[in-house]
């Protein structure tokens, strides 16, 4: 059974002017990123600000142009899509952004913000759109006489849900979660990961859950794959992976993360860029874990 999303060798750069009299530079922000995503599966892409996780996810959506590689939807090639084929392939393919608060437009009401997908794709009347809108609205957890409310009148992880709102509005099969929690205080981060979880078991939704917190993608996330410096560096399950990492990067990032219990002896790791080969490819070290060493 083929993956819903296949990623092969997707490719960023990146030509940055060094100035009148310096030649360009070339910045590699995703370098021969390859992974695969099953049907329904909670996918989880971890790495420090910088890696290269962002724009991979934005590659896929074609909302940046990558420089070579496939992206395969349902087996077809996204990269190779004319306009109005990527226009209709975006129905099925969705983000929800990190930022609620530049990520909806401030001079439009919350339900014209969501039912803008719909007027795009020409779906519905204007009745039956404004059903769907509210209808939205309260699978989301918000009420329908919100609707006519503009941005700044909610809050964060209010605004957050309007977000997840706007992009289920086509029925995607897919949702591209890019740090969608970051910018959330920390109670308000676990209602809406709750939502989300919940609304992917309710409308057979896949994710793709780009996220810096470790903790949270342990939770929730089946698999997932570490970037470091526009590559992945490790991936698999996710158990698996956190108990029993391979890569020195994946090492460091794990002896980073907070614990509850102040009592528990930590050492935290210093990573030596130094110490490994950034060019080594992925090898298999178990059944189904695989690392750059």
């Amino acid at each position: 059974m083929r993956p819903l999303l296949d990623v092969r060798h997707l490719v960023k750069h990146f030509v940055r002017k060094q100035g009148l009299f310096r030649a360009p530079s070339i910045v590699k922000a995703v370098d021969g990123v390859s992974f695969a995503i099953e049907e329904g599966e909670m996918f989880g892409l971890v790495g420090e600000s910088g890696s290269g996780k962002s724009t991979t996810g934005r590659c896929i959506l074609r909302l940046i142009e990558p420089s070579s590689g496939e992206v395969l939807f349902r087996g077809d090639n996204v990269l190779e899509f004319s306009r109005p084929r990527m226009r209709l392939a975006r129905r099925d393919m969705q983000i929800v952004f990190q930022d609620p608060y530049s990520s909806l437009n401030p001079r439009m009401r919350v339900g014209d913000i969501v039912e803008e997908p719909l007027v795009i794709h020409k779906l519905g009347t204007k009745a039956e759109r404004r059903a769907r809108v509210a209808e939205l609205f309260a699978l989301v957890g918000l009420e329908a006489d919100h609707l006519a409310r503009y941005p700044h009148e909610f809050s964060g992880g209010q605004r957050q849900r309007i977000g997840i709102a706007r992009a289920l509005a086509l029925n995607p099969a897919l949702i591209i979660a890019d740090e969608a929690v970051s910018a959330l205080d920390v109670s308000i981060q676990a209602q809406v990961v709750r939502l989300m979880v919940e609304l992917k078991d309710r409308l057979k939704l896949t994710y793709l859950f780009i996220a810096h917190d470790l903790r949270l993608v342990e939770n929730i996330c089946t698999r997932v794959a570490v970037m470091y410096l526009g590559k992945i560096v490790e991936t698999g399950e996710t158990r698996a992976l956190f108990a029993r990492p391979a890569h020195p990067y994946t090492r460091a990032l794990l002896s980073a993360v907070p614990v509850l219990d102040p009592d528990t002896p930590r050492q935290r790791l210093e990573l030596d860029p130094d110490a490994f080969d950034r060019d080594a490819p992925l090898r298999e070290i178990a059944a189904g874990h695989w690392a750059a060493v």
